[in-house]
């Protein structure tokens, strides 16, 4: 009996145990100290010369012996060790030769090789020819895989396809003087009657597996997904494609595909059409006159001009001439805005804003803001940006107050600044309340008696003490939260493409600047707790 590896074997002799060492064949591993040590453990055998074994390993050239121990041991038999891996995915058996000399060890069977794998908790995946090839060539102190799982079959998650633009951030195409050209905005993704719109690839769950412990191992969780729509877009009996069911726009909101047909105003919307409120995308071919509302689940398109209106739409909002908001205009999309000039009007924007100018207006947009064309003006207002502002000019040479801030989501920073008041509100709320209380406790100290409406007013304003403790803790908490946001965000740039005026006050995630002196061709980004003005390029 020989094998690639080295190992060992007791000798039973008259006067005493020794073992006998044989050395590996090329390529074969050699003996290893611990090998031994708990092989001898596990036969018990605990008292042993380990100088002398120690020494025979060190001169080991071939065969090698020596002597354990002057007492005389019981024969052993092969001896299989069952290893299981730390995932259960395999089992590995080393096996150790019997014992010889004076008294001989019996060899394994193949069902005392079965019955020690069973005995160590394999019951599932044995190998029986590698059982067979071990008892047909016998090599020790090396490791034969006996036993292997089935691994589970990985599935994979529900994948939902759209073949229409869902990316509500392309920007509209520009002119070479930097105008938007209306003629190409390439933002409004129409469809037609029986366009496929959304597929879904089904969710595989995938197929469980069984280590070699016999317990059954689960595949990864996947998700499943389905396909959600609106009004006028049908699913198909397998429930894998939506159809649009008529001509109109496609939209995917919160997961839910929307198709909308278009209303469409002939001439302005004034005292012969009312107020306007669709489900679908509105244009306006004439003006929206001052007092009157547009307001749309899609997007609203105006040829003309507004003046002084009210326009939301839950998509975008284009104006192919302008805003003329005469201090009573607003704007409030949660898509982007496109318009040709913004004055004296309130805007507000889920995506970005590209205009030629803006006026002593007040905008704000999560996105970029965008002032190029021939004017590119920012002249007083205040500008707001979640990103960036882009512009040529910015203020005026007359000082015209200005503000221009960017590097956290307007929404965030209204947020923000609402919760400092309301704090501040609070906390002046709950010292009048202590001091009300310091002096009822006051007189009921002194001896005093308080009649029983005063006593229930005590009640009631405790109560409300209480009441404004959790409020003010739960502001508090929102309110660190908002601040690590506001002050670690760094992202923001303004660019000024010409000039940047005195009297413009810059912004970026809550660090202040002035500018004193007229700036030329910068950027202005946030460097920790300052901001500096670099060149442009």
């Amino acid at each position: 009996m020989s094998g690639t590896n080295a190992y060992f074997q007791l000798v039973i002799k008259e006067d005493g145990t020794y073992i006998k060492l044989y050395g590996a064949e090329p390529g074969g591993q050699p003996l290893v100290y611990d090998e031994i040590s708990k092989y001898l453990i596990d036969k018990r055998i605990y008292e042993y010369d380990k100088i002398a074994l120690g020494k025979a390993m060190a001169t080991l050239r071939g065969v090698s012996e020596a002597k354990l121990s002057p007492t005389i041991a019981l024969p052993q038999d092969e001896y299989a060790k069952v290893i299981i891996s730390d995932d259960r995915m395999y089992a590995k058996c080393r096996f150790y030769p019997p014992s010889t000399g004076k008294t001989k060890g019996g060899l394994l069977t193949k069902d005392d090789i079965i019955s020690a794998l069973s005995r160590a908790g394999v019951k599932y995946g044995v190998d029986e020819s590698k059982i067979d090839m071990f008892l047909r060539n016998r090599k020790y102190c090396s490791d034969y895989i006996l036993a292997k799982a089935t691994p589970p079959i990985q599935g994979h998650d529900a994948v939902i396809t759209y073949h229409f633009n869902t990316d509500l951030t392309a920007k509209p195409t520009t002119n070479e003087d930097g105008s938007v050209d209306f003629h190409k905005l390439n933002i409004i993704c129409n469809c037609k009657k029986d366009d496929l719109l959304a597929t879904l690839t089904p969710v595989d769950y995938g197929k469980p597996g069984i280590d070699v412990c016999g317990k059954v191992i689960r595949p990864n969780k996947v998700n499943n997904r389905v396909l959600r729509h609106g009004n006028k877009v049908r699913i198909s009996e397998d429930g894998l494609q939506l159809f649009a069911d008529v001509d109109g726009h496609v939209s995917l909101t919160d997961g839910r595909v929307f198709v909308s047909d278009t209303y469409e105003v002939p001439a302005d919307v004034d005292p012969s059409t009312g107020d306007i409120e669709y489900e679908g995308n509105v244009v306006v071919r004439g003006n929206v006159i001052i007092g009157f509302s547009v307001k749309a689940k899609g997007d609203i398109e105006v040829y003309g001009v507004v003046e002084g209106a009210y326009l939301e739409a839950g998509g975008q909002i284009i104006l192919r001439r302008g805003m003329q908001g005469m201090n009573k205009g607003v704007l409030k999309a949660y898509g982007n805005i496109v318009s040709k000039f913004i004055e004296n009007a309130e805007v507000i924007a889920g995506g970005y804003v590209t205009t030629d100018s803006i006026m002593h207006s007040n905008v704000s947009a999560k996105g970029d803001i965008i002032v190029s064309g021939r004017r590119g003006l920012i002249t007083g207002g205040v500008i707001r940006s979640g990103t960036m502002i882009s512009v040529k000019t910015a203020g005026s040479h007359m000082g015209t107050n200005t503000v221009l801030e960017v590097g956290i989501d307007p929404k965030i920073m209204d947020e923000f600044r609402e919760l400092e008041k309301q704090i501040a509100k609070m906390k002046a709320e709950k010292e009048k309340i202590a001091q009300a209380l310091a002096i009822v406790r006051k007189k009921l100290q002194s001896g005093g008696n308080l009649p029983y409406n005063k006593l229930e007013s005590l009640k009631q304003i405790t109560q409300t003490s209480i009441q404004l403790d959790t409020q003010i803790a739960e502001a508090n908490a929102r309110y660190n939260i908002l601040r690590v946001e506001v002050e670690a965000n760094e992202a923001g740039v303004i660019r000024v493409e010409d000039t940047v005026y005195s009297g413009t006050k810059i912004i970026i995630s809550n660090v202040i600047y002035y500018v004193r002196d007229t700036v030329k061709n910068s950027k202005f980004i946030r460097d920790r707790a300052d901001i500096k003005v670099l060149p442009l390029y």
